[in-house]
């Protein structure tokens, strides 16, 4: 796999803005039909240029060229304020809105999936619900309190209480249910 990965070279972004890469083969079908990829249908990466000095001495004939691909998506996701064990009892006990709270770490593969459908709901419902995420690292005596054992975790609390809780990565049906109960 990873001498496959070392012979693929990505042009730069300027090259495929609105042209379609010529047909590859597929290796994956027996009869060999091909199929074409078009980069210009997909916006969530973009090329980010990296500016270093490059000399062009007579023994250097080729230049290296480098860059960073992005994901602009993460420019664009809803932020879901922080809360941690110092303010739970002001954000979260206290409140007088239901509140929801994201149990996760910066590690957890499954936690960053489930970011976007919390930042989603998070406008949903603004002005009925709170949401919050708990970083379980940063904030372990919260997270212990609780019996938080596998994240990420998400619960609902009302009235100072814990209500509900949904553990794992799952679909945003799922936590819409969730939510619609205590409204």
């Amino acid at each position: 796999m990873a001498g496959v990965l070392e012979t693929i070279a990505v042009p730069r972004a300027s090259v495929f803005s609105s042209a379609r890469l010529a047909p590859i083969a597929d290796s994956s079908s027996s009869s060999g039909r091909r199929s074409s990829v078009n980069f210009s249908q997909f916006r969530g990466l973009k090329f980010q240029p990296v500016r270093s000095p490059v000399s062009l001495s007579s023994q250097s004939k080729s230049v290296r060229r480098s860059g960073r691909v992005v994901c602009e998506a993460q420019e664009t996701a809803v932020q879901v304020p922080a809360v941690t064990d110092k303010t739970w009892k002001s954000l979260v006990i206290e409140s007088d809105l239901p509140v929801l709270v994201e149990f996760w770490a910066p590690w957890c593969g499954p936690c960053r999936m489930i970011h976007p459908v919390i930042g989603e709901l998070s406008q949903e419902y603004a002005g009925k619900f709170k949401f919050f995420q708990l970083n379980t690292d940063e904030s372990p005596s919260t997270a212990s309190e609780y019996g938080i054992r596998s994240i990420p975790t998400v619960m609902i609390f009302k009235d100072g209480e814990k209500k509900d809780a949904v553990i794992g990565a799952v679909p945003k049906t799922t936590l819409t249910t969730s939510i619609e109960k205590f409204l």
